[in-house]
């Protein structure tokens, strides 16, 4: 059963997380807000895990080819998202500090989402499939 802390303690990460996103974005030394883009790797991350989940009939093998390929696709979306704001700085579309400010808030956010799931994805009777 999870409990209320670990909610509260997943929000708190949540948040500093989009605050090293924001603060990359509209320090006034950096001014430009194309890193807001990550944005769009947050929101498709969970993807591919809600889709194998929804068509994998056998929860209790291993490993299946569907589960394979979701891992496969989030993998590739959040290799994809740390790239970005490197490829950005890279051609000098923003600065390296905003870089390092949007790759931190990239990996408190990936481990708020991965510790989303560990928390709230075991199936039992208070999870995530219930919202």
């Amino acid at each position: 059963v999870a409990s209320p802390a670990a909610l509260v303690a997943l929000s708190f990460s949540g948040a500093i997380g989009l605050t090293f996103l924001m603060l990359g974005c509209a320090l006034e030394y950096y001014g430009v807000y194309w890193p807001l883009f990550v944005l769009i790797f947050y929101f498709i991350c969970p993807i591919p895990h809600f889709i194998a989940k929804r068509v994998s009939d056998d929860s209790d093998a291993a490993s299946s080819a569907c589960r394979e390929l979701a891992y496969f696709f989030t993998t590739g979306i959040v290799v994809s998202a740390f790239g970005f704001p490197i490829i950005l700085a890279r051609v000098e579309a923003i600065k390296w500090g905003a870089c390092g400010l949007v790759l931190a808030g990239n990996a408190v956010i990936f481990l708020t989402i991965l510790g989303f799931f560990l928390v709230f994805g075991r199936g039992d009777d208070f999870s995530w499939e219930q919202w």
